[in-house]
């Protein structure tokens, strides 16, 4: 009889796999989270077929918490500009007090083992962001670019961004602020 599952070391599994990857990369062994999450290498398949399977669900975890942070507290009744910065402002709290996410979920976000079906899931958990630069570009000079591209973009400037921000935390509010402006002035 399969043993039950925990909550618990699932969560343990994942975050460990989340600081693993980060310091280690994709090629860590899995014996290596499973330490690190204080768990078998055993139990570790107990919750993930494949290491594969488990980068599948990690990549899905840090979407939808980083796309949670984004979009949390979002104003129903903001303009475009309001809700553009609050969610601008999100993802860079959650990429800067979460380096190792950010850092796991780039290596992720890149490599092979992540599945088409997984892509697809984690742009639909980012639906809301996706629906906020859509309306913020709706009038601008980016209004007939894929969306895809404009995500591209603004993702390409949301880490240059967090980047200067991690160097040159004194400056943090001064570097979100001017990184937002030129996403502003890029979309509208």
């Amino acid at each position: 009889m399969p043993r039950p599952r925990s909550d618990d070391k699932r969560a343990a599994i994942m975050s460990a796999a989340a600081r693993v990857i980060a310091t280690q990369g994709l090629g860590a062994p899995t014996a290596t989270i499973a330490k690190e999450a204080g768990v078998s290498n055993g139990s570790l398949f107990t919750y993930f077929d494949t290491k594969a399977d488990l980068f599948n669900h990690l990549y899905l975890d840090l979407k939808a918490d980083m796309g949670a942070a984004a979009l949390g507290g979002l104003p129903d009744d903001g303009d475009e500009h309001a809700q553009l910065l609050h969610m601008w402002s999100g993802w860079l709290r959650w990429a800067t007090a979460y380096p190792e996410k950010r850092r796991a979920l780039a290596q992720l976000g890149v490599s092979d083992e992540i599945t088409e079906p997984t892509h697809l899931t984690a742009s639909l958990s980012m639906a809301g962001v996706a629906g906020i630069l859509e309306r913020g570009r709706a009038k601008g000079p980016l209004r007939d670019a894929p969306l895809a591209f404009v995500v591209t973009l603004t993702n390409a400037l949301a880490e240059a961004t967090i980047d200067f921000i991690l160097r040159d935390p004194d400056h943090a509010d001064a570097h979100g602020r001017a990184g937002f402006d030129a996403l502003w002035r890029m979309l509208a």
